[in-house]
């Protein structure tokens, strides 16, 4: 195991050892500040409560951040196409994105007349800008040099953007990923906050409200430790993707490698 991975393991480790030490030596009730014993036997114990609520909320994070990348690429591309439709629209792009998702989710949840999709629109809001935004930024970061050679040779707009322009622009696509994808989870458990649906289709966030209704701490810290083990995975899933489609000819990824 490499030092990267050895010294937050250690630190985590000491981190949770004196968290457990000052709720006994304290004697906190489970009620204010649950050990993280009493936490591990909570997720065990109510695995098959928490467990479709993680699935819930996984379906809606990725939903969201596969509609972002889908809309978000494209209007990058439709961006550096023609520069009359980014200024025409980016401007717009941008009063989502500072918006506060808590402020208008209510009103996505009144518009949309369904629970699902109004989710999925507030945790798509949080996921697209980064790709929109990296993408586009990486589309113009181009070697003026091999646009020019490009030229010279008597490719067209397509070709370029084909063969130059989207090559050129990954790994910022990629970066932008890898933002969104925690967002994308954020989108979705704000979303799940302020819908505050019940029933067996219940994300984590729902079932966070419910053991505090009902004073159950330790079910809560449980479904948030589900909650950023999920945000874990995806940033980790992302970047071993983001690697292996940049460790034979980009810069970033050879360097890693030395």
């Amino acid at each position: 195991m490499s030092t990267k991975a050895i010294a937050p393991l250690v630190l985590g480790a000491l981190i949770l050892g004196l968290w457990e030490q000052t709720v006994r030596l304290l004697a906190i009730p489970p009620y204010i500040l649950p050990g993280p014993l009493l936490i591990a036997r909570t997720l065990v114990d109510d695995w098959a409560l928490l467990a479709p609520s993680l699935w819930v909320t996984l379906g809606i994070t990725l939903e969201a951040l596969a509609a972002a990348v889908a809309i978000g690429g494209l209007l990058a591309i439709l961006f550096s196409l023609s520069r009359w439709v980014e200024l025409s629209l980016f401007p717009y792009a941008i009063i989502l994105q500072v918006t506060p998702i808590v402020a208008i989710a209510p009103l996505i949840i009144i518009w949309a007349n369904n629970v699902d999709l109004s989710l999925l629109i507030c945790a798509w809001l949080v996921a697209f800008f980064p790709i929109l935004s990296n993408t586009i930024l990486g589309l113009r970061s181009v070697d003026r040099n091999l646009l020019s050679l490009f030229e010279l040779y008597g490719a067209g707009r397509w070709r370029t953007l084909l063969h130059l322009r989207l090559p050129a622009a990954l790994p910022y696509f990629l970066g932008g990923l890898r933002i969104s994808g925690g967002l994308a989870l954020i989108g979705a458990v704000v979303a799940e906050f302020v819908a505050g649906t019940g029933g067996n289709a219940s994300g984590l966030a729902w079932r966070i409200l419910e053991a505090g209704y009902q004073l159950k701490v330790p079910r809560m810290f449980a479904a948030l430790v589900l909650i950023s083990a999920t945000g874990i995975a995806i940033f980790l899933a992302l970047t071993l993707l983001s690697h292996l489609l940049l460790r034979r000819w980009h810069e970033s990824a050879l360097a890693a490698r030395e």
